[in-house]
């Protein structure tokens, strides 16, 4: 990572070892990306002095490459979910993101966002970041149009719609094409620069600050070959990413991912800001996690097909979300997966045009053959899936009746979606302990001193791969970095 031999992340740096404050402030925030300017941006409001250090050039990180969603919902209903008819009841946004979570996922932080998602998406509109208010029906992975409400995830999809009313939750800012996180960015940050936030840019936070307590008094940075020591008197808030950039600690605590050929970062998610936090006793939850996609539509006529396996069994409902899809293709046997389509839905996906067809035939029979498939297994699962389809139903996965349909047009065809053959896309979930105010947590479940997180550096809402949907980041790290902004800012100096 480019750090002096006598400094390092995984180790504190204590009090008496500075020789001076080079920069003083009250709240030191490490990153510029979607929750480090929200912190920054409550820290202002309440008064706190704030300086932000980023390694890039400019404002933005991952978030930036997003693609601008945030997911809120509940109160009834944001102002536009209610405008198109969608009423979004706070209890049903709340079991929804508390499925979502997973087996670890956290009570009190799913109650507190649920509570006042809706009222954060007016807050961001305030800050200057545009939504058209336009609904955009469909399933997609990321919208190209301008248009603000979307299905961003498992909402009609078995089993979360069985104990959560659905309801369309993912907002995007108001861009045309992929990458409206971009936009999303550039309000947020310039908002932040507005308010009186002082950015250092090319600056890459080393190391944390300690008093002979173990309290975080500050942190070590290096800008242009030059260490400066910076002083935090209310905290520092530790805003720096996740870790898939970091294939040492990839490998170590979610090896996984490492089959996903596309890392999904702005480029510095080296998990810097997660070894400064364990370096003064932090610990951390659910490491092993990470987002995951095998992007296999639009179009989405594929949606209608049926993923198997190597032994020729379904082992998912196709048409629950994208990165969920992808945690159950990568866990088959051998990693051998197939998605079977008709003539009818066939399509190349779109952001894989270049799949491997693995195998083509008239009859199923042809194509079972082709794949090398034990006889009689992919010809009998097609079969009872097409007699349940047939009346609509689908008893072993429930799928839904919109995306219900025979598979009966020949030519058939098996796309390949083997390991080997697929793109997939992966960033990690997993991160620093931390209280819904930010408060970074010990093994004793104790609160450091002086240390806050949020955004990928902590573990947040989205903690479960199988559970995740488009826009929980982006909203989880703007709602989150606010909290820790604002109580990091109300922290007395002692």
């Amino acid at each position: 990572m480019g750090e002096s031999k006598l400094f390092s992340a995984g180790r504190a740096l204590s009090i008496a070892e500075v020789p001076q404050w080079d920069v003083v402030t009250d709240v030191a925030v490490v990153g510029f990306g979607a929750a480090g300017s929200c912190a920054a941006i409550e820290a202002r409001y309440a008064g706190a002095q704030v300086d932000i250090f980023e390694v890039a050039s400019a404002a933005g990180g991952s978030a930036s490459l997003s693609g601008g969603e945030v997911y809120v919902g509940g109160g009834g209903g944001t102002s536009v979910q209610r405008e198109h008819g969608f009423v979004d009841e706070t209890e049903d946004l709340y079991r929804y993101l508390l499925m979502s979570g997973g087996p670890a996922a956290d009570q009190e932080r799913v109650r507190l966002y649920a509570d006042h998602a809706a009222s954060h998406f007016e807050w961001l509109g305030a800050q200057g970041v545009p939504f058209k208010g336009t609904y955009l029906p469909g399933k997609w992975i990321e919208p190209t149009t301008d248009d603000t409400l979307i299905w961003s995830g498992n909402e009609k999809a078995w089993p979360f719609s069985e104990h959560a009313k659905p309801a369309p939750r993912g907002h995007t800012v108001e861009f045309k094409g992929w990458g409206g996180g971009k936009l999303f960015m550039e309000k947020l940050s310039e908002r932040a620069i507005q308010l009186g936030a002082t950015a250092h840019y090319e600056t890459r936070a080393i190391c944390l600050i300690t008093d002979q307590h173990g309290a975080v008094k500050g942190v070590l940075v290096r800008k242009a070959g030059e260490y400066l020591y910076v002083q935090a008197n209310k905290g520092v808030i530790l805003c720096a990413g996740g870790f898939i950039t970091n294939r040492a600690m990839v490998e170590r605590y979610a090896p996984q991912a490492m089959v996903c050929e596309q890392f999904v970062t702005g480029g510095n998610d080296d998990g810097a800001g997660i070894r400064m936090g364990i370096s003064v006793g932090a610990t951390t939850l659910n490491m092993h996690e990470f987002f995951a996609t095998l992007p296999f539509f639009p179009p989405e006529s594929l949606i209608k097909g049926i993923f198997i396996n190597e032994r020729g069994q379904r082992f998912i409902n196709e048409d629950t979300y994208h990165g969920r899809v992808a945690h159950y293709v990568l866990r088959q046997p051998n990693g051998r997966v197939w998605l079977l389509v008709d003539n009818e839905i066939f399509g190349r996906p779109l952001i894989q045009q270049d799949i491997t067809i693995a195998a083509v035939g008239e009859t199923w029979e042809e194509v079972e053959a082709e794949l090398g498939l034990e006889k009689g297994a992919l010809v009998d699962t097609v079969a009872t899936f097409n007699r349940y389809a047939a009346e609509g139903q689908d008893p072993y996965f429930h799928k839904d009746k919109e995306w219900l349909r025979p598979l009966l047009t020949p030519p058939f065809a098996a796309l390949s979606y083997c390991q080997g053959d697929i793109e997939g896309h992966a960033f990690t979930l997993g991160g620093l302990a931390t209280k819904p105010t930010g408060q970074v947590l010990n093994a004793d479940g104790q609160s450091i001193p002086g240390l806050y997180a949020a955004g990928r550096t902590a573990c947040g809402l989205p903690r479960w791969g199988e559970g995740y949907s488009s826009g929980m980041s982006l909203g989880d790290s703007t709602f989150f970095g606010r909290q820790a902004g604002r109580h990091a800012a109300l922290e007395s100096e002692d």
